[in-house]
């Protein structure tokens, strides 16, 4: 771990942290991808596979422009949601595919919900920074973030969690 001697080495740290968390994160939601049956779902988790590789090529910019490597933090955090996500969304027995939908979706909005406090805490430092370049890049991507978290609500309520209560 770097030295944290300013508010700059903080942000840089969390940058990493969250490069480290989006490609950790990727790999899981490929995953849940190859398992999810609902098609809408299937759509959306194809959509995040794309969104979740921009949002890394725009971190990737981010911390190369601070003179620092994108590979220079791992994330615990997500690793271990991650690991959670496995477990919970495709590694138990489903009697019903619904109810694994269910449960990715559940998993889905876990690790959204740590990407948008990462996403969120970064924007903040940026803008304390006087960085309003990185701001409004950081804000791109969390705009995203909540947009696929809101999708996420509305297809567990709307078709996910009804057909997996039948």
């Amino acid at each position: 771990m770097a030295s944290m001697n300013s508010l700059k080495d903080l942000y840089v740290d969390q940058l990493q942290d969250n490069y480290s968390a989006n490609k950790q994160m990727a790999a899981v939601v490929s995953e849940f991808h190859g398992a999810a049956k609902n098609p809408k779902l299937k759509s959306m988790l194809s959509t995040s596979k794309d969104k979740i590789a921009e949002h890394n090529e725009t971190l990737k910019s981010i911390i190369q422009a601070h003179d620092a490597d994108p590979n220079g933090e791992h994330c615990k955090g997500m690793e271990g949601l991650v690991k959670e996500g496995r477990a919970h969304g495709l590694e138990a027995q489903f009697g019903d595919p619904s109810v694994q939908d269910a449960a990715i979706i559940t998993q889905m909005q876990r690790m959204s919900h740590y990407g948008l406090a990462a996403y969120g805490t970064c924007k903040a430092m940026a803008r304390q920074l006087g960085l309003s370049d990185d701001a409004k890049r950081l804000d791109e991507g969390l705009d995203d973030i909540y947009e696929a978290d809101d999708y996420l609500s509305m297809l567990a309520e709307t078709d996910v969690n009804e057909d997996a209560a039948h």
